[in-house]
């Protein structure tokens, strides 16, 4: 009998996924040397709000960005973020 998931638990596992692999991604990209390999690792596009959205409303002013980074290792650990999810 399948298990039913919520949708607030598949986005945490794949946003800590995409958190891990592209921090371990960093990590080994800036103990490569400078190369074809440094750059696979480390290099990706850059998704979210840029420049960051203000708000000013006279008495307060808020600021809104969020940006996410994505790299080779986000996603193999997006992708065995899913495949460790499917197995619980």
């Amino acid at each position: 009998m399948p298990t039913q998931r919520g949708i607030g638990l598949i986005i945490l596992v794949v946003l800590a996924g995409l958190v891990v692999g592209s921090l371990l991604g960093e990590l080994l990209g800036s103990l490569l040397p400078a190369g074809n390999a440094r750059e696979l690792m480390t290099r990706g596009p850059m998704i979210g709000l840029m420049p960051p959205a203000t708000v000013d409303l006279r008495f307060l002013a808020m600021t809104f960005g969020l940006s996410l980074k994505i790299n080779l290792v986000g996603v193999v650990g997006v992708v065995l973020a899913t495949l460790a999810l499917r197995r619980l």
